[in-house]
């Protein structure tokens, strides 16, 4: 039985060869190869691709990368601890359905939403067009547009695990902490929040990572003022430019390689991961 299950499984582990390893294997290849447009012909091993760091666009992207990751990342920490601690706390027996509110844009296309939503942002939207009232601040095109697209569209990333981790905490160890004599904010402090900080860490990589290596969401709300490190990579395999698009793809997927470990560790049994 074990057997036949192994062998329904090889199809998949060869997609996962074909479209995974393979590009993956190819990059790293780029990276130590000097290789222009697509011919392998004059190929010369080199270490000369690594000095592509220290050109000012690239340092700046990551610069930038690095900034917006980590901001919308805090931003979206604080803002779904409060809503999935309010949910958590709520009496409503059916708190799947509020979930469900915070999942249901993740089922609709992303790109729609996010071009939506730079329209939102416009200074003549569809709402001052139906309302018939003037034009405000133009949003769009501004680092707070790429900022407030990122929290918006990566936050129940950031919910749904610190609910989980909320969920599974024991309700005897608030009510003993409250026979000791605590208040309700000592408690939190010292019970809710520890308990459910791997929520938290799960969260904040589950976050921080599309936001450091995505393109799109800074591409349309930043109208191409803001560039992120998605940005160059996508700019530089579109251009041709194969070696500087590999390595920076490659630095990427070490960082989601160590942030994976990292969540490994801090939850080991994956109760948080969604």
């Amino acid at each position: 039985m074990n057997k036949t299950i192994r062998k329904l499984a090889y199809p998949y582990y060869g997609w996962l060869y074909l479209l995974a390893i393979v590009p993956i294997a190819i990059m790293l290849v780029l990276v130590f190869f000097d290789i222009e447009g697509i011919g392998f012909s004059e190929a010369r091993f080199t270490f000369r691709n690594f000095a592509l760091f220290l050109e000012p666009s690239t340092l700046e992207a990551f610069g930038n990368s690095f900034l917006f990751a980590t901001t919308a990342t805090l931003v979206s920490a604080v803002l779904g601890y409060i809503v999935a601690y309010q949910v958590f706390r709520s009496r409503f027996r059916n708190k799947f359905i509020i979930l469900t509110l915070f999942i249901l844009p993740m089922w609709s296309n992303m790109l729609l939403r996010t071009e939506a939503l730079g329209n939102i942002m416009e200074r003549h939207n569809i709402f001052t067009d139906l309302l018939g009232i003037p034009g405000g601040f133009n949003l769009r095109g501004t680092g707070l547009a790429v900022l407030i697209g990122l929290v918006i569209t990566y936050l129940p990333f950031m919910i749904l695990p610190i609910y989980t981790a909320l969920e599974k905490i024991d309700p005897s160890l608030e009510e003993a902490a409250l026979d000791l004599g605590v208040t309700e904010m000592r408690k939190f402090w010292k019970v809710v929040f520890p308990l459910s900080i791997k929520g938290v860490i799960t969260g904040c990589i589950m976050v921080f990572l599309p936001c450091l290596s995505g393109f799109a969401i800074p591409e349309i709300l930043g109208n191409g003022n803001i560039m992120l490190i998605g940005n160059i990579i996508e700019q530089s395999f579109r251009n041709m430019s194969y070696n500087l698009g590999s390595l920076l793809a490659i630095t990427i997927l070490f960082f989601i390689f160590g942030s994976l470990m990292i969540v490994n560790k801090v939850d080991k049994e994956g109760g948080t991961l969604i």
